[in-house]
């Protein structure tokens, strides 16, 4: 299995199963407990992980993945051109509180770039999927699915989307200063990107940490659907960083260059 389109059939394969996992864990009930870093980790992010990192493994045996769980472990992957991100619950605050938006993010580097990635939403069996230069889509659990695009924003003012729990609100207000907004609206996990991927919004600013299995698959949905995710600097947001951290940056939908 070599060719992007068949490991994006993998990826969402694997992404629906975990999401599955966590529902079930879910419906269950789970234990909460605080990582090194004050985030929060429950039994649903370690088996979600644990089973994109067999599929993984079992399909690619060669493959080189950075998973979440596993770095804050101290597992340490080996440098390689190309690597999977594994976030495997993506939005945990919101999971453990009984919200709705968390994902599970599968997203496949080369050279420093995101070239595919899924972003499964287990509480609505949605799955965001694209592969960069070919095109990006939206689905449901029964295989279906349609095409999706960033859009220009329109004469109305930007749709702004922003975190629900790690805002700057000054930070955001400095940036929105300049600009005609026509609204704000808030969400956790990686669903910020999938709404400007599929031209419900127009920017998403992100001041604050961030790691690179955060952002990893969503950005290849977005950059698939037409869109740009770069630092607030205005160079592309990168892979491979030491210690997996992001700058601040900024994703766009399509638009006329400032």
């Amino acid at each position: 299995m070599s060719d992007d389109a068949s490991l994006l059939s993998l990826a969402i394969n694997l992404a629906q199963r975990a999401a599955a996992e966590i529902q079930g864990i879910r419906a269950r009930g789970f234990q909460v407990q605080s990582k090194a870093d004050r985030s929060l980790v429950t039994d649903a992010d370690h088996a979600s992980e644990a089973l994109i990192l067999a599929g993984l493994r079992q399909a690619l045996p060669d493959c080189n993945v950075v998973a979440e769980e596993e770095s804050a472990a101290g597992v340490i992957a080996p440098s390689r051109a190309e690597f999977w991100l594994i976030d495997p619950l993506d939005g945990t605050l919101e999971f453990s509180g009984g919200g709705n938006d968390f994902a599970v993010n599968i997203g496949l580097v080369r050279a420093g770039k995101p070239v595919l990635g899924v972003v499964a939403l287990p509480a609505s069996g949605s799955i965001y999927s694209g592969i960069v230069g070919v095109g990006a889509w939206f689905g449901q659990g029964n295989g279906d699915r349609i095409a999706i695009s960033a859009r220009l924003p329109p004469p109305e003012g930007l749709t702004v989307v922003t975190s629900r729990h790690h805002g700057d609100e000054a930070r955001l207000g400095a940036f929105l200063a300049n600009r005609t907004v026509a609204s704000v609206v808030r969400f956790g996990s990686s669903l910020k990107f999938c709404s400007v991927a599929e031209g419900n919004a127009d920017v998403y600013p992100r001041f604050g940490r961030t790691m690179e299995w955060d952002t990893c698959a969503p950005q290849a949905v977005v950059e698939a659907a037409g869109g740009t995710v770069e630092s607030l600097g205005g160079g592309p947001l990168g892979y491979g960083k030491p210690g997996w951290d992001n700058p601040d940056f900024v994703c766009w939908g399509r638009r006329v260059h400032e």
